[in-house]
């Protein structure tokens, strides 16, 4: 019977422990706020990364610089949508290929603005404990040749965003911390 007690408590006591771990993995609805500013935040980072990087005026080295700073705020194998009013079609590529295409696009001036930013899904526990949401915004791209040759279009897109519980080391103590990624940049509509 001792025995028996003894796996019961030992049974309370483990499910107890798996529990407060889980609890620690919750977001409370104060640091959900700061996670989705942290989120909107990187995102519009990102928007002047973007006009950075496609802008002709900028020096090589220092869209170089830039293409640095803003494949830190992507998840690995995250791909970003190309579209055209040309083509019906969405052509995906990875985050560094895409902005090296932006780079050498075949314009004499290029303008890229980003507006219109916001959430449209709540972040979403998945089983593997990281939370998923969706980030929509519009990007106008516009794109001009001295020889005449004019291209505009606005682009909606969605951005999946990644928060995942980590760790790191100060002074000794670990510190846990939500960390924001973001994912793949979906194109879901282009118009004139």
């Amino acid at each position: 019977m001792k025995s028996l007690y003894k796996i019961l408590f030992v049974i309370l006591l483990s499910s107890s422990i798996q529990v407060n771990l889980f609890a620690q993995d919750e977001v409370s609805p104060e640091r959900k706020q700061a996670i989705d500013s942290l989120a909107l935040e990187k995102v519009k980072d990102l928007g002047k990364y973007i006009s950075i990087i496609g802008n002709k005026d900028t020096e090589f080295s220092e869209a170089n610089r830039v293409i640095e700073r803003a494949l830190e705020l992507f998840a690995d194998g995250s791909q970003m949508g190309v579209s055209s009013l040309s083509r019906p079609d969405v052509k995906y590529y990875g985050v560094r290929e895409y902005f090296e295409r932006l780079m050498a696009l075949n314009y004499d001036r290029v303008t890229i603005q980003w507006f219109n930013i916001q959430y449209i899904s709540d972040l979403e526990r998945q089983p593997d404990g990281k939370y998923v949401g969706v980030i929509t915004i519009y990007q106008r791209f516009q794109g001009e040749s001295d020889d005449g040759l004019k291209y505009m279009d606005t682009t909606k897109k969605d951005i999946t965003i990644y928060v995942e519980r980590k760790e790191t080391q100060i002074g000794g103590r670990i510190i846990g911390f939500w960390d924001v990624l973001l994912g793949d940049i979906r194109v879901t509509e282009t118009t004139t």
